[in-house]
């Protein structure tokens, strides 16, 4: 049964190493694995997770399919599993926009991503996934397939004005009142 897991926040030298390749993807540490970080990424309202994220230096990642309160315009797609991914190519087309991370609480930043990318990658059952990514999922795909790199969204701010609290970015993201306007 799926357990949730403490998410390492930065600081812990795991967010910053390279992750190891996964040799067995269907052993049952793996798969219990991939099931912790689905449910760990559900439970704290994450649109994606990596395993060095809960201590675990493997190449997996996940990207959730659903909106939530952090992330309340996520589109709703299937979750994916993303196992020794490799990026294949990326669009010429950059995109900023704003990302947090739930290793980093409390920090929200605008952060510029490839506007689509191609990846190829396992599944957890192994099946060899080629696939496209645009948008939303491209970004979360990117960000997520830093964490496994060692690289944190801090890393690719451009400037350390566009990094703003928790707090600020929700009052940022607030729908303004019309009648306040008139």
């Amino acid at each position: 049964m799926a357990q949730q897991r403490e998410i390492t926040e930065l600081g812990n030298p795991v967010l910053r190493q390279r992750a190891e390749r996964v040799e067995s993807i269907s052993d049952s540490e793996i798969q219990e694995l991939i099931d912790d970080m689905i449910l760990t990424a559900a439970e704290a309202s994450g649109v994606g997770i990596a395993a060095p994220q809960v201590s675990e230096a493997l190449r997996i990642f996940i990207i959730a399919g659903t909106a939530s309160p952090r992330y309340p315009d996520a589109p709703e797609t299937e979750t994916k599993v993303i196992i020794n991914p490799e990026i294949v190519s990326v669009s010429d087309e950059l995109e900023k926009d704003w990302e947090g991370c739930l290793s980093i609480p409390g920090l929200r930043a605008l952060v510029p991503r490839h506007k689509s990318i191609r990846a190829v990658y396992r599944d957890r059952n192994a099946n060899l996934v080629e696939e496209g990514f645009s948008d939303f999922e491209a970004r979360v795909f990117q960000h997520e397939y830093d964490h496994i790199n060692g690289v944190v969204f801090l890393d690719r701010v451009e400037s350390s004005l566009e990094i703003v609290t928790e707090n600020e970015y929700m009052k940022l993201m607030a729908p303004s009142d019309p009648e306040e306007e008139e």
